[in-house]
């Protein structure tokens, strides 16, 4: 695994970056009432279409993970051109369900 830092835009390379995000609101969507359907997080998945990357990543493997940093961690998508990378949050920094739960 790779940690990639800060780069100036002048100095990047263009990328899309796919942020994924639970796919339901409520932590355990079996004991739920209602249908699942009604659970379904709208914001599941972001898509940062014009984001900029470190120009090493168009050299690297497709199965290696890299850091984002404050971001989460990344794998590069099979949908990747050398003319445009693209990358997917595989796991986020920090789990955030405790604060779904306070929110009620």
């Amino acid at each position: 695994m790779y940690i990639y830092s800060w780069v100036s835009a002048a100095h990047a390379i263009q990328a899309e970056v796919r942020l994924y995000d639970r796919l339901f609101r409520v932590e355990d969507v079996a004991n739920a009432e209602g249908d699942f359907k009604d659970h379904i997080n709208p914001d599941s998945l972001t898509i940062l279409s014009n984001a900029y990357a470190e120009p090493a990543l168009a050299n690297d493997a497709r199965n290696q993970a890299f850091q984002f940093l404050r971001k989460g961690y990344f794998v590069q998508d099979q949908d990747s051109k050398s003319s445009k990378l693209v990358f997917n949050r595989t796991v986020t920094l920090k789990d955030s369900w405790a604060k779904e739960v306070k929110k009620g």
